[in-house]
């Protein structure tokens, strides 16, 4: 062992002449401790808001979403459909196609999202498994049936027991009409089910067979995108640079953070935020650790003196005290580590912090990753670092020689 760290660790835990050091030493690792537990938990609790956000959207966006960079829709044939499905790494690919319209039921209307997908959009996105009322079946024979986010439910009041009462669909028409005839195409489809998903495809999506919005759009065998699902375990990456291959440069080939880019950007932005913010307070708290080292300076004054008798240069006194603030940090790196476990599985098991109001789910959602644990071992040991560096100084400055009173 390091000469310099071996001395260092022997003044950590060899006890002080004065008691006060004892105290002044335990509540600086104490406050290292409170603050890489905080530090841990808050990354902890904003991963595990962003895997209960990406699970929310994982059951309505696909692995892969492929759309045209210019116009909102294009055409598609079977064969372009059997290449892609043919890439090494593709499970399943789905037709989709939506458009605004403006819907009534009964006495009430609203604006939202028509979305019209084929009989593979709920094997790449899961949808069907969201369903809080009545059933996901788009079609049944002959008739159309449509299913409602949460919010649009609620907005047109619409009762998907009530098996008599239809969903009007209209869609301006596409090509100039005359004074006198229809502006609006419109069809009807049957309320069956109401799903529930994030807020903003909650309250303005309603989803149909891609056949009804074909039909209303008039616009056979158009798309507006390509939804694809990735079989467990594939490179992400490979398969999007083999579908850009396949697709050509007038695609945009997104995967699934893609798609929800600024969201997840706004939301990693916050993340850190919180980070620095609890990293400036643990600043302020490595003030103690500054001042505990500084008492134990004085009070190996004689020992640091009789150190460099012995030869000892002024290098190896300023390691032994940056090797001692490393220690404190160490220690208390040590017991945050244990008590965000602690916290975090009292949290997993027991709920102790709940979320007011009525939100998804009842507790804060908390996720614990290995690169956080490295990150704030990181950041802690840096500020120990220099936390130490003015007792050190100090500590070099120490003569050989003590002139006894």
């Amino acid at each position: 062992m390091n000469l310099s760290l071996k001395i260092a660790r022997r003044y950590l835990f060899a006890k002080k002449s004065t008691n006060a050091i004892n105290i002044i030493t335990g509540i600086s690792v104490l406050g290292i401790a409170v603050g890489v537990a905080a530090l841990l938990l808050v990354l902890s609790v904003f991963n595990g808001f962003e895997d209960l956000i990406t699970g929310m959207y994982s059951s309505f966006n696909p692995d892969i979403k492929i759309v045209p960079i210019e116009g909102k829709t294009f055409s598609v044939d079977s064969a372009r459909i059997a290449r892609l499905q043919n890439i090494d790494g593709v499970q399943v690919v789905a037709q989709t196609l939506e458009e605004t319209a403006f819907f009534e039921y009964k006495n009430s209307q609203d604006v939202g999202t028509l979305k019209g997908v084929d009989e593979f959009y709920a094997l790449v996105t899961g949808l069907d498994s969201t369903i809080r009322e009545g059933r996901y079946k788009l079609r049944d024979g002959t008739i159309e049936n449509a299913v409602l986010g949460l919010g649009m439910r609620n907005k047109l009041q619409v009762n998907v027991d009530d098996l008599f009462a239809p969903l009007i669909v209209y869609m301006p028409k596409s090509r100039e009409v005359g004074m006198f005839e229809q502006q609006f195409r419109r069809l009807s489809a049957y309320p069956v089910g109401t799903f529930i998903n994030q807020q903003e495809f909650n309250n303005k999506y309603v989803i149909t067979s891609i056949e009804f919005a074909r039909q209303l759009l008039d616009a056979p065998e158009t798309v507006s995108a390509l939804e694809l699902r990735l079989r467990p375990g594939v490179s992400q990456n490979r398969v999007i640079e083999q579908i850009k291959a396949e697709m050509g440069a007038d695609f945009f080939v997104k995967n699934r953070y893609e798609q929800e880019k600024a969201f997840m950007r706004i939301m990693n932005i916050e993340k850190w935020l919180s980070f620095a913010i609890a990293g400036l307070m643990l600043l302020l708290v490595s003030f103690n650790m500054v001042g505990a080292l500084w008492m134990i300076v004085l009070e190996k004054q004689k020992d640091i003196a009789i150190l460099k008798s012995m030869g000892a240069l002024d290098q190896m006194v300023r390691n032994i005290f940056l090797s001692e603030g490393l220690l404190l940090s160490l220690l208390g790196i040590c017991i945050g580590f244990v008590l965000a476990i602690l916290i975090y599985g009292a949290q997993k098991t027991f709920g102790l912090v709940s979320i007011p109001g009525n939100f998804v789910v009842e507790a804060y959602p908390i996720s614990m990753r290995f690169i956080d644990f490295v990150v704030v071992a990181i950041t802690v040991a840096a500020i120990g670092l220099l936390a130490s560096i003015p007792p050190a100084l100090r500590a070099q400055r120490v003569s050989a020689l003590i002139r006894e009173e």
